[in-house]
């Protein structure tokens, strides 16, 4: 195997079908040992990247390395690296957990001692070894996901790719998803995650890219992305009694104030002055702030608002 400084790297990468044009011309690349977040609405290219990223489709024209070993000449060694975890399980439901997971071992050619070993390991570490001879029919759908992830881990791959983990699961259950996600990442694993929640692209990933009618919108950490699309800020203040809204509209530099809940939010371009301002308005009103906060925009804010730029 190559050594190579990126797990991935996509040169030009395209797909059609008939006349529409599903990845137009893709150039990217995935750094070893990062979570790299791949995100895009409905119809953008997301699955069709992904599907040609682990060798499920070919390109009709581009290159994908997977460790520096172009999928398309070397499949096996490619696909040997990599680990899939769908968004629809794919675990046999009639099968117990511990033989889905000897079950991917044999098609990787795992060897049966190895396999036994990770096996039992992998069930201790998702807290499903008690479960192990159980069917998996009988198992929640955070077992599933979690003899899921148990499943794409047996051939101890360099990257994992994920489509939307955390998709219907409870809090709790997302949560243990997430945590062990990062888990594997301090253990080396390179993880390349697609996912519609944008607070878990804040919790998870170093760098994301986002993908709009098959081409990259944007590609960076996620605060510089915030911080390349800007905008106006806001801060949001509550009082310990109620307070007359037109108020604030003549203090300099808010553009707009609305109320959410029982805060105020006020927009403005000057959050600094805004603060002040409000702070000499509850003092000359003999007022309590019981909470202030000022508020950049979400990545929510970012993601609309790159993809609504390519067209």
């Amino acid at each position: 195997m190559m050594e190579s400084m990126n797990a991935i790297e996509v040169d030009d990468l395209t797909k059609q079908f008939d006349d529409f044009t599903a990845v137009n011309h893709l150039d990217f690349e995935v750094k070893n040992g990062e979570i790299f977040g791949f995100l895009g609405p409905n119809g953008a290219g997301k699955t069709t990247t992904v599907r040609m990223l682990t060798g499920i489709i070919k390109p009709d024209f581009g290159q994908v390395s997977i460790m520096g070993l172009d999928i398309r000449r070397d499949p096996i060694r490619a696909k040997q690296l990599i680990g899939v975890v769908p968004e629809l399980s794919n675990a046999y439901t009639e099968l117990t957990a511990w033989n889905n997971l000897q079950f991917i071992a044999e098609l990787y050619g795992v060897p049966k001692k190895d396999a036994r070993q990770r096996a039992e390991k992998l069930l201790g570490k998702f807290d499903l070894y008690e479960r192990k001879d159980h069917k998996v029919r009988t198992f929640s759908k955070g077992m599933k996901q979690k003899l899921i992830l148990a499943m794409s881990l047996m051939n101890d791959p360099e990257i994992i790719f994920l489509d939307e983990p955390t998709s219907g699961l409870d809090v709790m259950s997302a949560r243990l998803i997430k945590d062990m996600l990062l888990e594997l990442n301090k253990e080396g694993k390179t993880i390349f995650l697609t996912t519609h929640y944008m607070e878990e692209v804040n919790q998870l990933c170093s760098r994301v890219a986002i993908i709009n009618h098959g081409k990259i919108a944007a590609i960076d950490a996620p605060e510089k992305l915030k911080m390349k699309v800007g905008g106006l800020k806001w801060v949001e203040i509550s009082f310990n009694t109620s307070v007359d809204i037109s108020d604030f509209h003549t203090m300099s530099g808010v553009i707009d104030v609305r109320m959410s809940a029982d805060k105020l939010r006020l927009y403005t371009n000057e959050p600094g002055r805004t603060v002040y301002q409000l702070v000499d308005y509850s003092r000359s009103n003999d007022l309590e702030i019981v909470t202030l906060n000022t508020l950049t925009p979400t990545f929510e804010d970012v993601f609309i608002k790159l993809i609504g730029e390519v067209k």
